[in-house]
């Protein structure tokens, strides 16, 4: 029993298998020993198999860990090496001689035999008293028990080794494909070197040459800093040119001529300022001298088409202004810059153009506006006039049945046209259309309010338009264009005063040419300052005129001492003031005349005419009043007659403000007193 438990214990794989073998053990690369990762599924390492051959009958119990001392302590593993018996194969040689490798120790192992007894009884207490392993079985056993024993132990790996031939084979198998496997990979990592020395080589160029590179872009960058600026100063854009040639007159293409000039204008200060010049200046100069004349023909082309369309009938030239020339007024700029003369000729076909224009359309308005019923004048519409066409009202001749009698002395609604916030001139058509009767200042009021709303536009148009040409300039086109337009308005006002003796209708015409004057200037346009001017000295000479035909009449009947005369003016009718002291009819109409005469000049300066008139005309009205008294004998009746009569006039105009206003209420006051006195 003994000498199994040491059979089992003594394994050749065991701690001290090392030392039994006399001669020390080849070693195999650690390449091929190693776990390779080629290994197929199922199959074990080298070195496990090789567990297997150092643990017979699956024994895991080692010698040094079981075998104990005589104390029962654990044997501790020396270090001195022991040899190996001499009978005793070794293991490595048996496994060589399993896979077919023969081995000079393998050849000297017995035959070992299969047949090993197992001892009846087993010694449970072992005394080794101080001996080794060896040195207990020399002197346990004899040397012929110990080889059998060891050629039973052999016989056993042997047979071991037997059962697992086919997994070493395998084992063998693997191993030799690893190695096959592992001689590709080393070829395909020698090419792989060889190509990644190559790429490392390509890399290298490609460092040196992106060097190079990021050198010259450096320094290209730094020449084009320097030199960017003054090649962009005399470059043109190859699509701007290309517009400015064959693209259509719209705002690319003034964006285009826009960059033309200012290139133009850039290349030439360089040459001037150079003495010798620049080639690329010479260069350019050609293509920019081309497209200067292709551009200066098309604009040529474009403002004569344009030109040509006002001339069109029924045409409205303000949307052709605004549209399609206001648009595009840089083209006018830059003609006038590029070619003067040219663009003089374009200025003055316009001129032309819109002197037709606009007589043609005030001609056909003034027409419309002849449509227009005026009151017809009458040499009896003054103060002093026969009465008899008065007292039941003057009716219009042609006029039709029931037509309102016209009071030339009234101011009444007729203030209105003055007081009206609307801007808006008659139309011709509403013109043609009108069958009232109207003062004279409606058709003069429609025409002047017609003329400032176009003087105003083409002012305005020109001034932007034309914006290359001075103030001066700008103003004379202006006048040019409207000279027979003003031609026009001053026939249309001498035809509505020459015969009239409507002193509050010439009055309100002009109040209405003060009022076009204000707007003008409001809008910051002279050029009608003449034609104002000029209106005003018609109308205020005119308004003079009347006033006198007035303060004449008056006169007139004053110097009249005939029964019959003073008879006629007697609103009793009868020869003397006897019978009534009621004021006369002359001061009715003295008193409207002079209520409307203050009402229309309620903001009249000192310089104006108005008040001289009007002082002439209060002085004969008076010397009247006082001879028309002296026909009654009482005086108290004289003193009635003229209280009632002044009453009346300051009756009439008590609602009237302003400084002429204050003037006439003192002047009434004091004649008043004076009535008194008598």
């Amino acid at each position: 029993m003994w000498r199994d438990r040491i059979s089992g214990q003594t394994t050749p794989a065991g701690a001290n298998s090392r030392n039994l073998s006399p001669l020390p053990l080849p070693r195999r690369s650690s390449s091929q020993l190693s776990p390779s990762p080629y290994n197929r599924p199922g199959v074990t390492s080298r070195t496990s198999s090789t567990s297997l051959l150092a643990t017979p009958n699956e024994s895991t119990t080692s010698l040094p860990g079981t075998a104990r001392g005589a104390n029962g302590s654990p044997l501790k593993q020396t270090s001195i090496q022991r040899p190996r018996p001499a009978n005793v194969p070794d293991p490595l040689e048996v496994l060589n001689g399993i896979i077919g490798k023969e081995s000079q120790i393998a050849k000297n192992v017995p035959t070992l035999s299969s047949d090993v007894g197992r001892p009846a009884q087993l010694v449970e207490t072992i005394r080794f008293d101080g001996l080794s392993l060896e040195e207990f079985l020399e002197k346990e056993e004899p040397t012929p028990r110990r080889q059998t024993l060891d050629n039973d132990i052999n016989a056993q790996t042997v047979q071991q080794f037997e059962k697992e031939r086919d997994r070493f084979q395998e084992l063998h198998t693997s191993i030799t494909g690893c190695d096959e496997v592992s001689k590709s990979v080393e070829l395909y990592l020698n090419d792989f070197q060889n190509e990644l020395g190559a790429v490392s080589a390509e890399i290298e160029t490609l460092q040196s040459r992106s060097t190079q590179l990021n050198a010259m872009l450096e320094n290209r960058r730094s020449v084009e800093r320097l030199l960017g600026p003054a090649v962009e100063e005399i470059s043109i854009s190859p699509k701007a040119v290309r517009t400015i040639v064959e693209g259509p007159m719209d705002e690319n293409w003034v964006r285009a001529l826009n960059e033309i000039d200012t290139r133009t204008t850039n290349i030439e200060a360089k040459a001037a300022a150079s003495n010798n010049g620049f080639k690329a200046v010479e260069d350019v100069r050609p293509l920019l001298t081309d497209v200067k004349n292709k551009a200066v023909e098309r604009i040529r082309d474009y403002l004569v088409s344009q030109i040509r369309a006002m001339r069109s009938p029924n045409i409205n030239s303000q949307i052709i202004q605004q549209q399609r020339l206001v648009k595009f007024k840089d083209l006018y700029s830059y003609l006038s810059k590029a070619h003067p003369k040219l663009a003089g000729e374009i200025s003055q076909a316009y001129i032309n153009t819109m002197r037709w224009y606009y007589t043609s359309h005030f001609t056909r308005y003034l027409q419309a506006l002849d449509k227009i019923k005026v009151y017809p004048p009458d040499r009896n519409e003054v103060l002093g006039g026969d009465p008899s066409t008065h007292r039941t009202g003057n009716i219009i001749p042609g006029g039709r049945a029931g037509s309102v009698a016209h009071d030339p002395f009234s101011l009444g609604r007729r203030i209105d046209i003055l007081r009206t916030g609307n801007l808006q001139a008659l139309s011709s058509y509403l013109a043609e259309e009108d069958n009232t009767y109207h003062g004279i200042e409606v058709p003069f009021r429609n025409f002047n309010l017609a003329l400032v709303d176009n003087i105003c536009s083409e002012y305005s148009f020109l001034t932007e338009f034309f914006s290359a040409k001075t103030f001066h300039q700008i103003s004379r086109n202006t006048v040019e264009i409207f000279q027979q337009v003003f031609n026009l308005g001053q026939a249309l006002t001498k035809k509505l005063i020459e015969q009239t003796t409507d002193s509050l209708g010439v009055l309100m015409c002009v109040r209405l040419n003060q009022h076009s004057a204000f707007e003008l200037q409001r809008r910051k346009v002279p050029v009608a300052d003449s034609y104002v001017n000029g209106t005003n000295m018609q109308l205020w000479p005119r308004f003079q005129v009347i006033m006198d035909h007035h303060g004449e009449s008056l006169k007139r009947v004053g110097s009249n001492t005939g029964r019959s005369a003073v008879s006629a003016l007697s609103i009793a009718g009868g020869d003397d003031l006897k019978q009534s002291s009621a004021p006369h009819f002359l001061t009715q109409r003295f008193g409207q005349l002079l209520h409307g005469i203050l009402v229309l000049s309620s903001d009249a300066g000192d310089d104006e005419p108005v008040s001289n008139s009007l002082a002439r005309l209060t002085a004969e009205f008076d010397s009247l009043l006082a001879k028309l008294s002296r026909n009654g004998t009482d005086a108290k009746r004289r003193e009635r007659f003229l209280f009632n009569n002044y009453s009346l006039i300051l009756t009439i105009i008590s609602d009237t403000q302003g400084k002429l206003a204050t003037e006439q209420k003192q002047h009434l006051d004091e004649m008043l007193r004076n009535s008194t006195k008598r």
